[in-house]
């Protein structure tokens, strides 16, 4: 696990979870990205993210993109050498990101995605139905790809 070269790519309190587990793990993660820091509250003062917050304590390298297919933000994405990348609460990838690494790029979804996703999403844009998702509270973890179809690794409820 110290040999395989992981990025990282989350913002919000429910991604730092997953970081840290790698990190603690001993999981060699040579790079992190996060949303670029944005004013907040009444000061307007530039608020980081908890991710990027995590990522600066333990002194791990960290990128901020405004734009993901910036050719500066590509290019030193690819000089990480990622095997693989794990993405938990971030941005729709464009594909010169997530196909980078050798391994793939690895989703966790805080949601219980469908297990027929193409027919989910067609209902649900165009008839905005409801009753194909399960609205148990759960995870998903996936393999980003070409398709709507990405390989759905597992499916998990979280009970209350």
């Amino acid at each position: 696990k110290e040999d395989l070269r992981i990025v990282y790519m989350g913002t919000p309190d429910f991604a730092v979870e997953a970081l840290r587990q790698l990190v603690e793990g001993g999981y060699n993660v040579v790079g992190v990205i996060t949303m670029p820091d944005k004013p907040a509250g009444r000061g307007h003062k530039i608020q980081y993210s908890p991710v990027k917050q995590y990522a600066l304590e333990q002194n791990l390298p960290l990128l901020q993109p405004e734009r993901l297919k910036d050719e500066v933000f590509v290019e030193a994405l690819r000089e990480w050498k990622a095997d693989l990348q794990i993405v938990v609460a971030f941005r729709m990838l464009p594909e010169v990101v997530w196909n980078m690494p050798r391994l793939g790029t690895f989703n966790l979804h805080a949601s219980l995605l469908p297990v027929q996703r193409m027919v989910a999403v067609v209902v649900v844009v165009s008839l905005r139905l409801r009753f194909i998702w399960d609205v148990s509270p759960g995870l998903s973890f996936l393999i980003l790809a070409m398709t709507l179809l990405s390989p759905l690794i597992c499916r998990k409820r979280i009970l209350h």
